[in-house]
């Protein structure tokens, strides 16, 4: 419960933060202010946005299917922050102690696909329908290689347990670290990185909202709070799979330093702390490179990350035997 506690405390904050970080730091990239007008230096410029959505109608189109079209958003953000159950906060905290913690997670998330269809489908709108079934070719196709991508991880570690992954890191510091001590997972992470800006619907893989094309995609015809747990639920996502990059790569709740900075305290900062900068990095990347085709981001996972992320499980399954022999 308090691992739960804490997981939807900060996201509900990491969401406000996240949100003035990204245009903040889009403006950065393209040489200009971004918020600056409510609060200082704009500080507050989320805050406002939040609560002028909070205080929108709820307006639904007439010919919309009602039912599967109310409780798509709370299907979809669900199945994202049932994800939480899982992740350790530090060495006390594990979350659910699942021994099968990673398909737990993997699983479980994939279920997100249902509520985008539904909202989809329900919209009646062709745009909103276009934007559903980008999303789920989209999320459905680069499972793949995140879900090999996450395996190569298993193979060499030997668990599916998410904690016990992140105390095998613990001792030498960041040379504890999987992606430092096997360091041919710097592949994989960087298949499991890309694969995680298609599933949060992150640029340059945002085709199923492309406001360019479909207007807002799948919840085009959303307003008020239930558009709201669409992009706390993207949100959530991209927070999710961060912190599952840092468990499975980065050392997870373990301390850079050998011996130093470690507790349950430290362990929750360190964690958040590698997370944050890894969702820097996606930020970063939504405003420097442009928006996929289609065609091209179906042939970036068929025809390149799946075949090397097949690849580098037949290696990492090599190398663990090789290791034992």
């Amino acid at each position: 419960m308090i691992s739960f506690a804490f997981y939807l405390g900060f996201l509900l904050i990491f969401v406000v933060f996240a949100v003035y970080a990204e245009r903040k730091t889009a403006a950065f990239i393209q040489n200009r202010l971004g918020p600056m007008e409510v609060g200082p230096k704009g500080i507050l410029q989320t805050i406002a946005d939040l609560l002028k959505m909070l205080q929108k109608e709820d307006i639904r189109a007439s010919a919309i299917d009602v039912i599967p079209f109310l409780i798509a958003p709370f299907i979809v953000f669900a199945a994202v922050f049932t994800g939480y159950a899982v992740l350790p906060l530090n060495a006390q905290l594990a979350g659910s102690t699942i021994t099968s913690g990673v398909f737990f997670l993997l699983a479980i998330v994939s279920l997100d696909v249902l509520g985008i269809l539904m909202a989809g489908w329900a919209s009646n709108n062709k745009y909103s329908l276009y934007g559903a079934m980008r999303s789920v070719a989209q999320i459905v196709s680069y499972e793949v290689p995140l879900g090999l991508s996450v395996l190569c991880v298993i193979i060499l570690t030997g668990t599916l347990d998410l904690q016990i992954i992140s105390r095998l890191q613990f001792g030498n510091g960041i040379l504890s670290w999987n992606i430092i001590y096997y360091p041919i997972l710097i592949i994989p992470f960087i298949i499991f990185f890309i694969s995680g800006l298609a599933e949060s619907n992150r640029t340059p893989f945002d085709l199923p909202e492309s406001e360019s094309e479909l207007i807002g995609g799948y919840h085009t015809e959303y307003s008020g709070f239930r558009w709201g747990m669409f992009m706390l639920s993207e949100y959530g996502m991209m927070l999710l799979l961060a912190i599952l990059g840092v468990v499975l790569f980065f050392g997870g709740w373990n301390s850079p330093l050998p011996g130093m900075l470690d507790g349950p305290i430290w362990g929750t900062f360190w964690l958040m702390l590698k997370s944050l900068l890894l969702i820097f990095v996606q930020i970063w990347v939504r405003w420097t490179f442009p928006r996929l085709r289609v065609d091209q981001l179906m042939s970036l996972s068929w025809k390149y990350l799946t075949p090397i992320a097949i690849l580098m499980l037949f290696v990492c399954a090599l190398w663990k035997l090789w290791i034992i022999s």
